[in-house]
């Protein structure tokens, strides 16, 4: 389905022509302006007949968006490492009322708990409901090769941080994007009243309709383990040798942590 976001095209059959002026894709409903009107319309994607320009149907139930961008954030990602920029990481956790999931970037050093925090390089899927673009001057539904370019254009220093090595993340995170995309992501938080840390990786669908993750278990981040101790410690975590092997058990030993 193509990208729905303010500013998008629309034609309704009853109204002609007019554009998107709000969106929530949570929901499916939207705003648009049409001709001249000076108040807006509000429509359902989903009973309204409402089409793109062209007059492709917008079926936003049959097809639905992405309500979170952490999943095209992982394939840019994925995508710059390949390039070389293995300096490069993806943090995400939960808000605390659970509905929505922030995400942050971060380059250099690979400190999970000390990250630096840079203009456009950090968001919410909640504010992505709403206008579904990154914030470094990407458009709506850019592949992962052109938000990497914009992102490069948009802050080249801090993008220039990220070039070099750093393998045993690269590995994990290509381990982690071949089991998950393109409908999940993961997520490095939790909510400690359901308990300890899991013993594996946390997966969250980023759109509607995905059936629960029936994949593999996947191993936390490689230094992950050493950050919690005592009754948040993680119990027997996975391990990327252990994954590889198709092992059924391991030690906290056997993570990986160079």
């Amino acid at each position: 389905m193509k990208p729905i976001a303010p500013g998008t095209v629309i034609y309704h059959r009853f109204r002609g022509y007019g554009v998107i002026t709000s969106v929530n894709l949570l929901t499916g409903w939207i705003s648009a302006r049409f001709g001249g009107e000076l108040r807006t319309l509000d429509l359902n994607l989903s009973s309204d007949e409402v089409q793109h320009a062209d007059g492709e149907p917008i079926r936003f139930r049959r097809s639905a968006p992405d309500r979170m961008p952490h999943a095209r954030l992982m394939g840019m990602v994925q995508e710059l490492h390949r390039a070389g920029y293995q300096r490069l990481y993806l943090y995400s956790w939960p808000k605390p009322s659970g509905l929505h999931w922030r995400w942050h970037l971060f380059s250099g050093q690979r400190n999970w708990m000390e990250r630096p925090w840079r203009e456009g390089w950090y968001g919410s899927g909640a504010e992505y409901n709403f206008n579904p673009v990154m914030g470094w001057g990407d458009g709506p539904g850019e592949s992962a090769a052109e938000l990497a370019s914009t992102l490069a254009r948009f802050d080249p220093h801090g993008l220039s941080q990220a070039l070099g090595r750093d393998q045993d993340h690269t590995e994990w995170f290509e381990m982690v994007c071949r089991a998950l995309l393109p409908n999940y992501a993961y997520t490095l938080g939790w909510d400690i009243r359901n308990g300890p840390v899991p013993s594996s990786l946390p997966v969250i669908p980023v759109r509607r309709g995905v059936p629960e993750y029936s994949g593999p278990e996947l191993p936390w981040p490689p230094g992950w383990a050493r950050l919690w101790t005592g009754t948040t410690a993680l119990a027997a975590p996975l391990s990327l040798t252990t994954l590889k092997l198709g092992s059924t058990g391991t030690t906290p030993e056997s993570v990986a942590d160079s």
